[in-house]
């Protein structure tokens, strides 16, 4: 049978995923192998290097210990400071006897000398011999003058030598003890099964012993350069060394001694992994075989197995004669298929697209026909499935949610349809599909919702719709940076009564005038105020006030008092519509007060387009603004040009009064009856202009004149007080003493004393 392009494109896919994955598992087992294999010969090795290193450092230990008890000794202080000859056979079988003694206990082999400094004699290996003066000179400089210690090792051509100047303990040093160790020996002591190659380096790098000194494995720039890095190291370990034009790249397993800080190296034969890795390798090269072949039949069935479909689906498909490649169908089955259903699906999505195309226009205007009440119940339900919203079951219920701006930040008047289309995206985003209708801009104010809700009680319903605008507001304050207001209607069970609950949502909108901007309003919760009686309640004295502060120019107190009023007439007027009668009210009165001032702000033909903008305004805090900037602080900067001149004039009235008429009773009630003016309003002017209360200064003046009577008049201070207008005498001391730290007598006797 012949094959085509899927199946030779299944076939190589799957053999070369497969062979792949043989030769990264091969790999891989085989780089762990070697891993395994450097791992265990190093460990070999290093346990080799820690015995070496052991067994030569417990020989060397013993010698230098047994040296130094030596020196110790009163028999050693006594035989270094006198001379031995032939004839003194006691003290030479002693000392020889001695050496003898610490051969024991060291290495076989091993020559040992004690050379007396004092005496010029030398003892070694049982032969007494003297020292000529040259021999001394030599042995002082190159054992005791030009080091740094007095107890070392040193390489020598024969081996290498111990050198302990002694005594141990004293600079000035009488005898010289030396012990060589052989090559012969030192090989004979650290000789390994295998036969590996050793090395010894001291504390400074220097090598000290190799097993084969005539074909050195490594140089000396080698040797120091693993002295160096040792020197930091732990006591065992290996290290890599790199490839240079000399040698080639080593590793090198090192032992170091924590007694006298001599390394132990050999190096890593790698023929000798090799040959434990020989089997191994041809294990994994006759499985990687085994599995490539499996890999290979499994591809051919998998091949024939998943390509027999498609061969069936092009035998059931009609032949197109506009394909390009209808000669060669069995080369190219997959894009024969695609290219026949190809034709299929652009027919069927090109109906589909047609259709979709209609989609949001039909679902838009279904939803506006029912907030219209223009459909009928048989309408409605042919169109619904249509538009994809599901069957209306048990328990299912409708809730109309509409949205108004509070105000358009600092966008302009015509800006206001693009945000009314950007709240509209953003309720589709917020609220999820199958909770709603499609949302609509219903007019040029407002957009509308209606949210479906499916097996809630009337308590889970509100949470849910309460979530949901709670969401809106916060998603438009973020996007767009302007403030929402949600009016939400009563649940109801029948579409056809979206045109009702649309009226609810509009009267519970109205009622934000009361409650302020981002407001979240319930039918429901205001049914019960739009239906109870009409009552209203029109802050009065805080008018009163409010005017007063025009008059003086008080803008702070402008301020606070036109929001308290507002405040008081949203708050104790439940109804919206009570609200925009006081709201029109005041505004008369404010017309009114600019005709009594003479100031023209208000004063204009277009006075109805002021109420018209603030009644189309629901945002309690922007007809505050509003009325802030448009009217009443335009008014005060009016009455301030105006009324400074008459605050002085008025000022400096009350003030001659106080002076001419301070001895009489006073007060703002008497001045205001006699100038024709509120005695508040006198009072904040006066503050204004002097610094201080009509009080205080009337009291400061009073005081001046009582202590101007108090020196120059023989008056008591009882008829001071009476004609200062103090009702008695201890309130006129009280005031005096407050104002003066003394007492109307005592500053009277001061006076006259100076």
């Amino acid at each position: 049978m012949k094959k085509g392009r899927m199946f030779y494109t299944i076939f190589i896919t799957i053999l070369v995923l497969g062979i792949g994955l043989v030769a990264s598992f091969g790999s891989y087992i085989y780089f762990t192998t070697i891993s395994s294999v450097v791992e265990r010969v190093s460990n070999t090795k290093q346990s080799y290097m820690a015995q070496i290193r052991n067994s030569l450092e417990q020989k060397i230990q013993t010698i230098e210990y047994a040296f130094n008890t030596y020196s110790t000794t009163s028999s050693f202080n006594e035989v270094v400071k006198n001379p031995i000859t032939e004839k003194d056979f006691v003290a030479y079988r002693n000392v020889n006897t001695q050496l003898n003694y610490i051969a024991t206990m060291g290495l076989e082999g091993t020559e040992y000398s004690l050379i007396s400094l004092n005496q010029n004699w030398r003892i070694s290996n049982g032969s007494l011999s003297y020292l000529t003066k040259t021999e001394r000179e030599q042995l002082i400089s190159t054992y005791i003058d030009n080091q740094d210690k007095g107890l070392f090792w040193i390489k020598t051509d024969k081996g290498i030598r111990f050198v302990n100047t002694l005594p141990v303990f004293s600079k000035k040093k009488q005898a010289i003890a030396l012990s060589d160790i052989s090559s012969q020996t030192l090989s004979h002591t650290i000789q390994t099964e295998d036969h590996m190659p050793v090395f010894i380096l001291n504390n400074k790098g220097d090598l000290m012993y190799e097993t084969e000194p005539a074909t050195p494995l490594l140089s000396a720039q080698q040797l120091q350069h693993i002295s160096q890095v040792t020197a930091k190291s732990d006591n065992t370990g290996m290290l890599t060394l790199e490839k240079t034009k000399q040698q080639p790249a080593r590793q090198i397993i090192y032992a170091k001694s924590a007694y006298n800080n001599w390394t132990y190296l050999t190096v890593l034969d790698k023929k000798e992994i090799a040959n434990a890795f020989q089997t191994t390798k041809f294990g994994i090269i006759m499985m990687g075989l085994v599995l490539t072949l499996l890999i290979v039949v499994v591809a051919y069935i998998i091949a024939i197995y998943f390509t027999k479909p498609f061969q069936q689906i092009k035998r059931s498909l009609p032949k197109n004669p506009n394909l390009a490649f209808k000669n060669e169908p069995s080369k190219n089955e997959i894009e024969w298929i695609i290219n026949s259903i190809d034709n299929i699906v652009t027919e069927k999505e090109s109906l589909e697209s047609l259709i979709q195309s209609e989609m949001p226009q039909l679902e838009t205007q279904l939803i506006l026909n029912l907030f219209r009440k223009r459909i009928s119940a048989e309408e409605l339900a042919r169109k619904m499935p249509r538009l994809g919203y599901p069957q209306q079951i048990e328990n299912q219920m409708y809730i109309t949610l509409l949205v108004q701006l509070d105000n358009l930040g600092d966008r302009e008047p015509s800006d206001k349809d693009v945000l009314l289309l950007a709240i509209n995206k953003i309720v589709e985003e917020t609220i999820p599909e199958q909770q709603r209708m499609l949302p609509i801009i219903l007019n040029d104010n407002t957009q509308a919702t209606i949210l479906i809700l499916a097996g809630k009680s009337a308590q889970e319903m509100r949470k849910q719709v309460l979530d949901h605008a709670t969401l809106l507001i916060q998603n438009v304050k973020e996007y767009l940076h302007v403030s929402i207001s949600i009016g939400i209607s009563t649940a109801y069970d029948n579409l056809l009564e979206s045109k009702e609950a649309c009226e609810m949502s509009k009267q519970a909108l109205h009622h934000r005038l009361n409650l302020g901007k981002e407001s979240i309003i319930f039918y429901e919760d205001i049914s019960m105020v739009i239906s109870g009686p009409v009552l209203l309640h029109y802050p009065a004295e805080l008018e009163s006030k409010l005017f007063d502060a025009i008059r003086i120019g008080d803008e702070e107190q402008v301020y606070h008092t036109v929001h308290s009023l507002l405040a008081e007439m949203m708050t104790k007027n439940n109804h919206s519509m009570n609200f925009e009668v006081l709201l029109v009210r005041f505004v008369n009165n404010l017309i009114q007060l600019e005709q009594l001032l003479g100031i023209e702000v208000l004063l204009t033909q277009d006075n109805h387009a002021l109420y018209h903008r603030l009644l189309d305004i629901r945002n309690p805090e922007e007809i505050e603004r509003m009325l802030l900037e448009q009217v009443i602080f335009p008014m005060v900067k009016s009455m301030k040009e105006k009324t400074n001149q008459q605050f002085r004039c008025l000022s400096e009235k009350i003030a001659t009064i106080i002076r001419a008429e301070y001895d009489q009773e006073l007060s703002l009630e008497l001045i205001g009856d006699r100038l024709h003016y509120n005695p508040n309003y006198l009072s904040s002017i006066f503050k204004k202009e002097y610094g201080t209360t009509f009080s205080e200064y009337l009291m400061g003046y009073r005081l001046q004149m009582s202590k101007k009577w108090l020196v120059e008049t023989d008056m008591t201070i009882k008829e001071i007080a009476e004609r200062l207008q103090y009702h008695n005498s201890q309130n006129f001391i009280r005031s005096f003493r407050k104002k003066e730290q003394v007492t109307p007598g005592a500053y009277r006797k001061m006076k006259q004393a100076n």
